[in-house]
């Protein structure tokens, strides 16, 4: 989006990390040193007239950005693209690349040790986390403890179906309708032999564990003007218009916003592709503003770069290679693109 206002108006980033981290090749990066450096990308190349500022935003009003280095940015369009954190390593934490780039090759490391992985969580984040590690070690033991009891429940069954048998086929476990009694007496991402209870009796002793679940908003930044906006589960209220409902010049954009629709990086590409369009007609004193219409459940599930399983209502259900034709490459050259940055560093 910043990008797209480039030439329209001038424009500050705020952005507390040195270098955008590409977050989707992340569990990649864990598995595979060779992705660690590509998935940290620079942000000289992002803009021409604008510019990125590393700071971080603890209070936003709807016309000033109060920062955590003690100065104000004043704005007559303000938009809340904050998203969301994750466990590790599903979002690296660290701010400093450095810092980061070292934490994905310590887990690296320490994956390399153990011979049974236990993942928490069997959504499209434990999913993909155990295809990866498939990938990069055959030999492992890998299991996935989810408490629904279905595996990715509201997509289609033959999508189910399809995903069931690579996960079969590639000797990754799954027990469903399951969590653990009590968490591992270890840290996660660690080396450690443990043995745990499942709330079914089961008992699972493995040698490090990862949590896959539970995205967390980042919205604690909101003055009491915003605050009316947001959920108790840290969402913002938008309108069509991706307005932070009864704010004029505020919008909100990808993980932040309540709108009813997966939380998935093409759909917030989508929001920003909307609200630049709307700051652009508000800045030439038009009224004819764009709508955002709620997309409907699709993803692209990959399970390793040549394995998973897709699904979107205009295609219908795509398999393993089909699936690593559209995310083998987990879109990294297209952000290289976006950022301005050498295309030849995506190529695996």
């Amino acid at each position: 989006m910043a990008k797209l206002l480039d030439d329209a108006a001038d424009v500050t980033l705020i952005e507390p990390r040195d270098r955008f981290i590409h977050n989707l090749a992340a569990l990649r990066a864990v598995t595979d040193p060779d992705w660690i450096d590509r998935i940290f990308i620079p942000y000289d190349g992002l803009l021409t007239r604008g510019r990125v500022r590393r700071d971080r935003a603890v209070t936003v009003t709807p016309t000033t950005v109060q920062l955590a280095s003690g100065e104000a940015v004043e704005a007559d369009y303000i938009v809340l693209a904050t998203g969301s954190t994750h466990h590790f390593p599903a979002k690296p934490e660290a701010s400093d690349s450095t810092t980061a780039q070292a934490q994905l090759r310590q887990t690296y490391q320490e994956l390399a040790r153990a011979d049974r992985v236990l993942l928490l969580g069997a959504g499209a984040v434990g999913l993909e986390f155990a295809g990866e590690i498939r990938t990069a070690w055959p030999d492992k033991d890998i299991m996935l403890i989810e408490p629904s009891a279905e595996l990715m429940a509201g997509f289609p069954e033959e999508f189910r179906s399809q995903l069931r048998a690579q996960l079969e086929e590639m000797d990754i476990k799954v027990l469903l309708g399951a969590s653990l009694q009590e968490p591992p007496a270890t840290a996660a991402g660690q080396t450690g032999t443990f043995t745990v209870q499942t709330t079914t009796g089961v008992e699972i002793t493995a040698d490090i564990w990862f949590a896959c679940y539970g995205a967390t908003v980042v919205t604690d930044y909101l003055s009491p003007e915003l605050q009316a906006a947001r959920r108790p589960d840290g969402r913002i209220e938008v309108t069509p218009q991706l307005r932070v409902v009864g704010q004029e010049r505020v919008f909100a954009v990808g993980d932040v916003t309540a709108i009813p629709e997966m939380k998935q990086a093409a759909n917030a590409s989508q929001h920003a592709e909307v609200v630049a369009a709307n700051i652009r007609a508000l800045i030439d004193g038009r009224d004819d503003l764009i709508s955002h219409q709620p997309q409907p459940n699709q993803i692209a599930l990959p399970l390793g770069p040549r394995g998973g399983v897709s699904y979107g209502p205009d295609f219908g259900v795509l398999g393993a290679a089909e699936t690593a034709e559209i995310k083998g490459g987990l879109f990294l050259d297209r952000y290289l693109e976006l950022l301005g940055a050498t295309v030849e560093a995506s190529q695996p």
